[in-house]
């Protein structure tokens, strides 16, 4: 290593030099710290030294202005045409905890996670939240601004790399998002499970990007389709990323969502069973036979049900809590064993309970593991000789019980909705006509896709009006054409029985309105079915992304919503219908008839198709679409261009 500094004095007592010309033999690798007015001079002197790596901590260059960002560009080609790879810039460095090499402005402890991060600081958050639980990483890349090496670059490469066992991420701008998703897809696939942490949820996280790296943030239900479709898991915090972790780095892995928990306090034992019911796990009883075999080794104080609070049993006997854990384990009732409350602390009080403690601990986890079952801890005490060393024998320990049961929900909903996969798109398909986005030029195109659509008629005038409505037969409903949500604008009449109240209506909406045009609409059975909304959007990151929930009047209000990469499978779509939290409303609510939730599914697949074989559009939706005991039909619709010059969007 050399150090190279215009001074060419000593650094810390080493040596410097004044150029890397002056270099006694020619660098491999060079890390550039100077400030943003000599990176430019900084790059090109690496290369003609014959640098093939270059690690650029320098900010202020492309996440900065226009300007910047085409000399970032400018020096990212420079670097490719000389057969190197650039990391950064605006980066904090690299580390492999492997070998000597440690670029970064704090210590990695090593381990078996591979951190990729677009932020400096939130690496080194990571590093000391893992150093508390007793986590390490492998290897540390600080992306930045990507000019170059980019995050999914780098993903590749910790699939490769043998220390690695799962990978942590944190990313602000995807570049191109399926790929990324298909790399991670990749890595589940090889035992190695990625945990994104993301932003974007709010429009203030999105500027703070812009501003930071010059990300371009991906819309949140994007990042969402994408976790389906890939098996990444998705976190909100780095805690939780820390968490979670800990659960997919054990050696025995849950199989479902039945948890057994035992603990030496009535509140401890119920608090946890709460936690983990509100994240959808499972506390049902035990049977009457392991509810004995409790009884027999517990005081009568003691519950034995599920769970189970020892009620003192380890101040007699620590051993008790071993003796309670192998019970519940090899009685095979539940997938997941939770011990809550004191244990941890009796070590921190006297050196025999040391001692005593952490072989009870021993003890019970290979009682959990030579039963094949998935042990965890809450302790009062995570800091404690024997929490620490409960993780070191891959027992999560966790301070929070809320934190434990959200980390060990992931992954149970993973496991229950295991990867859809990252869907290839079709051939784009051009036509030689943009495609119509007014009312019915939008119905006629989806329909020609295969989503049927109640009959309707435009209407310019009164007397169309009428001639429409006599045609397609009362009752009718009339709308108001132009506006988006025409419900939000009074633009939409519903349950016209005749000419008369047709007349009144559609004079009301002129005078008020003014709207291009009317259609005339058969009014539908809606009491007999339920509204979905469908529809896809383009993200500029993950591509199309298909969507559907609660739909009509109240879609936004409630917010019930399923996501995946488009295209969808008509399987797939009758999966996502399913997993909504309004699902049983389709499926015969309190005596109702079961709706035709399949070709609620064709017509999302259908949909979802045409979306991604036309780049141009960038949202298309059904909304409502009227999901009946038999079929389906489309009540409304909108489409939204691409505009010509990139992502920009024009609305039509």
């Amino acid at each position: 290593m050399f150090l190279v500094n215009r001074r060419g004095e000593q650094i810390l007592g080493q040596p410097s030099y004044r150029s890397l010309a002056d270099l006694p033999q020619p660098p491999e690798l060079v890390a550039i710290v100077v400030r943003a007015e000599g990176f430019e001079a900084a790059l090109d002197e690496s290369l003609r030294a014959g640098a093939r790596a270059i690690v650029a901590i320098t900010a202020g260059i492309g996440e900065k202005d226009a300007a910047g960002l085409a000399l970032q560009r400018a020096a990212a080609d420079r670097v490719r045409a000389a057969g190197a790879l650039l990391v950064g810039p605006n980066c904090l460095g690299i580390a492999d905890t492997g070998t000597d090499l440690d670029l970064t402005w704090d210590r990695f402890r090593p381990g078996p996670v591979g951190l990729i991060s677009q932020s400096g600081n939130l690496g080194l958050e990571l590093a000391q939240l893992g150093h508390d639980t007793g986590l390490g990483f492998s290897r540390f890349i600080s992306v930045g601004n990507q000019a170059d090496v980019d995050a999914a670059e780098c993903l590749q490469a910790m699939i490769a790399h043998a220390p690695t066992r799962a990978i942590a991420v944190y990313l602000e701008d995807f570049g191109d998002g399926r790929a990324f998703a298909s790399i991670a897809e990749s890595a589940a696939a090889a035992g190695k499970p990625v945990v994104l942490l993301t932003i974007g949820a709010t429009k203030a996280s999105a500027r703070v990007a812009q501003s930071h790296t010059g990300a371009l943030v991906s819309d949140s239900i994007a990042v969402d389709a994408a976790c389906l479709a890939s098996g990444m898991y998705r976190v909100e915090t780095p805690q939780q990323m820390i968490d979670l972790l800990q659960v997919l780095l054990a050696p025995h892995q849950p199989s479902g969502r039945q948890v057994a928990i035992a603990g030496d306090g009535g509140g401890h034992v119920a608090l946890a069973a709460d936690r983990l019911i509100a994240r959808g796990l499972l506390v049902d009883g035990f049977s009457d036979r392991l509810s004995a075999s409790l009884a027999g080794i517990l005081p009568p104080t003691a519950t034995t049900g599920n769970p189970v609070d020892i009620a003192g049993a380890g101040e007699e006997d620590v051993f008790n809590f071993e003796r309670v854990v192998r019970l519940m384990a090899q009685s095979g009732e539940a997938d997941t064993l939770l011990l809550t409350g004191y244990f941890g602390g009796y070590s921190e009080q006297s050196e025999d309970y040391r001692r005593l403690e952490l072989e009870v601990a021993g003890a019970m986890t290979r009682s959990a593991h030579d039963a094949g079952r998935f042990l965890m801890v809450h302790s009062m005490y995570p800091t404690s000789p024997t929490s620490q060393q409960l993780r070191k024998d891959g027992v999560p320990v966790y301070a929070d019980i809320d934190a434990a049961a959200l980390a060990l929900g992931r992954r149970a909903d993973r496991i229950a909705n295991p990867p859809l996969g990252v869907p290839p798109l079709p051939p784009a398909t051009r036509a030689s006509a943009p495609i119509s986005t007014d009312y019915f030029g939008v119905r006629q195109f989806l329909a020609a896709a295969g989503v049927p659509f109640v009959e309707a008629r435009p209407a310019d005038s009164e007397a169309s009006a009428i001639a429409a409505a006599a045609a397609i037969g009362y009752p009718v409903v009339l709308k108001s054409l132009g506006a988006t949500h025409k419900s939000d604008a009074g633009g939409v009449r519903l349950g016209i029985a005749g000419e008369a109240q047709l007349k009144d209506a559609f004079r009301e909406m002129q005078a008020r309105l003014r709207p291009t045009s009317f259609s005339v609409d058969k009014e539908a059975a809606v009491g007999s079915g339920i509204e979905l909304l469908i529809g896809a959007k383009r993200d500029r990151s993950f591509g199309p992304v298909a969507l559907v929930g609660l739909g009509g009047i109240s879609a936004e209000l409630v917010h019930d919503l399923a996501v995946a990469l488009a295209p969808v499978t008509i399987e797939q779509g009758v999966a996502l219908i399913r997993s909504l939290g309004g699902a049983q409303l389709l499926l015969g609510y309190r005596g109702r008839p079961r709706l035709d939730i399949e070709a609620a599914a064709r017509a999302l697949s259908a949909l979802s198709q045409l979306a991604a074989a036309r780049p141009e559009i960038a949202e298309v939706e059904i909304n409502p679409l009227l999901v009946l005991p038999k079929g389906v039909l489309g009540l409304d619709a909108r489409l939204v261009r691409l505009s010509t010059d990139s992502y920009s969007y024009q609305r039509q």
